[in-house]
């Protein structure tokens, strides 16, 4: 085993930007950290995410502290701005999309167990306030990641990390 030499990773980038992206959007709703936007931003782009909707308080590139974390991947990752979040879904769903979220909710299933059905989008809420109940209510599925300590949640970078490429390997194998 070796280290991949620049060359060869640059040559699997070529390769990389001929393959079509996953039939998988988000919606990231009200996130407050600039740095979480650009984490997401880098993650989605490694996952083959398609779109990523800005919504309400949620910035928005260009802006220097979601570059910092992005490293440029808001350069290659489609997204579109929006003040509302219902009605991105509202249009969403009349493109016949899933739409989920990541939330501790009444009735959400382990992540793992769940197959997402493409086209799919995924709603990440705020990061202290997660999903409003108004969005809940519109979503045809809720999940959420099991916690094994004493804190109830992830930081929502990390928490998309997860389900972003539990999502990539299901919408794949399709």
């Amino acid at each position: 085993m070796r280290k991949l030499t620049h060359e060869e990773i640059v040559t699997r980038q070529g390769r990389k930007l001929q393959e079509p992206r996953l039939p998988f959007s988000i919606i990231l709703n009200n996130i407050r950290s600039l740095y979480n936007v650009g984490s997401i931003f880098r993650t989605a782009d490694g996952a083959g995410v398609e779109k990523i909707w800005l919504c309400g308080i949620t910035g928005r590139p260009p802006n220097p502290r979601i570059s910092k974390t992005a490293l440029g991947a808001e350069e290659h990752v489609a997204w579109e701005y929006r003040d509302d979040s219902q009605t991105v879904i509202g249009d969403l769903k009349k493109r016949d999309y899933q739409i989920v979220i990541l939330e501790q909710a009444a009735g959400s299933c382990l992540y793992e167990d769940f197959v997402p059905t493409p086209p799919v989008c995924l709603v990440i809420g705020n990061e202290i306030d997660g999903v409003s109940q108004s969005i809940i209510q519109l979503c045809d599925a809720a999940i959420e990641i099991e916690m094994a300590g004493l804190k109830n949640s992830l930081n929502v970078s990390v928490a998309f990390g997860i389900v972003a490429y539990h999502f990539r390997k299901n919408l794949r194998n399709r």
